[in-house]
């Protein structure tokens, strides 16, 4: 087998954030193991980065102008070759290096693991005496050095459409599309794409005309598929879809619901352990389902016979914050590896954070976070308070220009006041909004709420991108500078900023940075979201009495956290050595969902019952 098929040595891999922030995480820690996702959703920043990092390779950067055919895909295609560029000349560097406490090949092997069989060499190597013994394992070792994946995330609902000057959709040029293009002519090997989000038909329809993602000789992949998922389901739908068109699923990344950064897509109150045990148990039905499919598939498209189904690994992320948890989650559920995405913003090593925003996200309490309706997309959506885009858009409003200039328009995906799609954030369509609903006759009470839940829109385009101009001194937008920023509720654990070792050193549990011993853990943590989140929706429900759809809807949600906290109790004693105060806040949710139910639905509130 050759080296670049070697399974990673590292167990978690640092999830795609906004789309600055881990622009060019590649390039800081792929040299030392550690895989990372960019996001290849805005070419214009992808652009600017090529302007920046050229330089670094003693080449000459030729622009790629937006009037040149297919210019979105040729700037990701590029970038991805300069950035795996980069990554093999830091590698090549890494190998010439001696041993020495310091250097990065020595840091390469310090984070490490500590049950990792390299990480047992090098401290082997590194006390021996023995000259010839110490020769022998320097070369073992360097000949085993092997960068972390450079990986990319498409998000599946970013996939805008671009016209010719006849107003025509051009084929095959939407955002989403485009992009995956963009990836698929990259020269990027033992990499994924990740796709988040939910189901693009059109977007997997065109995956299936892309050779790159199909087995080589050896039935191994160059190129492979990651989605993104959120509970068991989705991932049987998705992958069978894929599988009919002779893509293989290579990982499904569950991510919980809420626990997370960015974008939350909420379950109907499934959580994390219930959905961690379903895919447990029926990881191989998975496997094997989805591969009884795809071998027709791939024998019809390539006329090769799979006996054996490929690897489909089974991953997880969404608030982990401790070595602990880390490690359960490994242990009770098999799986493969761990993603750690929002305290990594709190390493200057790892991501690209401009100084402002480091300075907020270290000093974030709870009252900092919320989960907003700040995105066009009318997705809900983690955010941090006080950014630079934040007081941005307070000043527009309290101007009387609410709304956002729309640069970049990919989030242009409303067609409710105008023919061509315009951003629910943008100046154009909050001035329509509003003036609809001044003609509504609506009481002041409802009129302001809705004008406020349409003014917290704001570009996330610019926003989520502006970080790396700052950092790197690039402009990327001519007069707009303001950052905002979407960590997971968990950065309030965090107020420290450490270098990348010290992370890794938290992760596998040689050091502790967590600043708060109250935290709940990640499944506490993710129940507490779900509870607040449902008596959010039932406050902002306006009828007099809910109809029988909307009722049945929540009934379902109650029972299926009901459910799911039974599961922890079950499984705190059981797996988690009778920890006494998980166990308090499962009682307490309890009765929180007790009261809800006996407020909002009394007819059927004998249906919980109190542990």
């Amino acid at each position: 087998m050759t080296s670049k098929f070697r399974q990673p040595e590292h167990t978690f891999h640092i999830p795609v954030m906004g789309i600055a922030f881990t622009i060019d995480s590649p390039v800081k820690v792929a040299r030392f193991g550690i895989s990372s996702v960019i996001s290849i959703v805005e070419d214009r920043l992808i652009e600017m980065m090529r302007q920046h990092y050229y330089p670094s390779i003693h080449q000459l950067y030729e622009p790629i102008p937006t009037s040149e055919p297919d210019y979105r895909a040729k700037r990701i295609t590029d970038y991805l070759n300069l950035v795996n560029t980069i990554v093999q000349q830091q590698m090549q560097k890494l190998r010439s290096e001696a041993f020495e406490r310091g250097s990065e090949i020595a840091k390469y092997f310090e984070m490490l693991p500590e049950d990792s069989r390299l990480k047992k060499i090098y401290k082997s190597m590194m006390q021996t005496d023995d000259v010839v013994e110490k020769r022998k394992h320097e070369m073992y070792l360097k000949s085993h050095l092997r960068a972390g994946s450079i990986d990319v995330n498409i998000m599946t609902k970013v996939d805008r459409n671009h016209v010719d000057k006849n107003g025509n959709a051009i084929p095959d040029a939407s955002d989403a599309v485009s992009a995956l293009r963009g990836y698929a002519l990259s020269e990027l090997e033992n990499s994924s794409v990740v796709f988040s989000a939910g189901m693009n038909p059109r977007l997997y329809n065109y995956l299936e005309s892309l050779n790159a993602f199909d087995p080589d000789e050896n039935f191994r992949f160059s190129k492979k598929v990651i989605v993104k998922v959120s509970d068991y389901r989705s991932a049987l739908i998705q992958g069978k879809y894929l599988a009919k068109k002779g893509i293989w699923v290579s990982e499904f990344r569950i991510e919980s619901g809420l626990n997370c950064g960015g974008h939350a897509f909420a379950t109907d109150g499934y959580l994390l352990g219930p959905i961690l045990e379903e895919f447990k148990n029926k990881q191989q039905e998975l496997c094997d389902t989805i591969f009884d499919i795809y071998k027709n598939a791939i024998n019809k498209k390539l006329d090769v016979d799979f006996s054996v189904a490929p690897e489909l690994r089974i991953t997880v992320q969404g608030g982990i914050g401790t070595h602990e948890e880390d490690q359960f989650l490994k242990d009770k559920y098999n799986v493969a590896g761990t993603g750690w995405g929002t305290p990594f913003l709190l390493v200057p090593e790892a991501t690209t954070v401009d100084a402002h925003t480091l300075d907020l996200l270290s000093a974030a309490g709870e009252n900092d976070i919320e989960l907003s309706h700040n995105s066009p997309l009318g997705v809900r959506f983690h955010y941090l308070k006080g950014t630079t885009a934040d007081f941005e858009k307070q000043q527009r409003i309290a101007n009387g220009k609410a709304g956002s200039p729309c640069t970049e328009k990919h989030l242009a995906l409303n067609t409710e006041f105008t023919e061509e799609p315009i951003c629910t954030a943008s100046q154009r369509y909050q001035k329509l909004k509003i003036a609809q609903l001044k003609s509504m006759n609506l009481t002041e009470i409802e009129f302001n709420k809705q004008v406020k839940d349409l003014q917290a829109k704001e570009c996330l385009c610019i926003g989520l991108s502006n970080a790396a101009a700052l950092m790197y001194d690039e402009t990327f937008v001519n007069k707009f500078n303001s950052v905002n920023i979407c960590p997971g509720p968990n950065i309030v654990n965090f107020s420290e900023i450490v270098s990348l070792q010290t992370m890794t050193d938290h992760i596998y549990g040689r050091t502790n940075i967590m600043n708060n011993p109250n935290r709940p853990n990640l499944f506490m943590a993710e129940i507490i979201l779900y509870i607040n989140y449902l008596k959010e929706l039932l406050m902002n429900e306006t009828d007099s009495s809910l109809d029988t759809k909307r009722s049945a809807y929540y009934q379902t949600y109650i029972n299926n956290l009901s459910e799911g906290i039974a599961y922890y109790h079950e499984l705190n004693e059981n797996d988690m050595h009778s920890d006494n105060r998980f166990q308090m806040a499962l009682q307490q949710s309890e009765k929180q969902l007790a009261q809800i139910q006996q407020e909002f639905f009394p007819e059927t509130a004998t249906i919980l019952q109190l542990a």
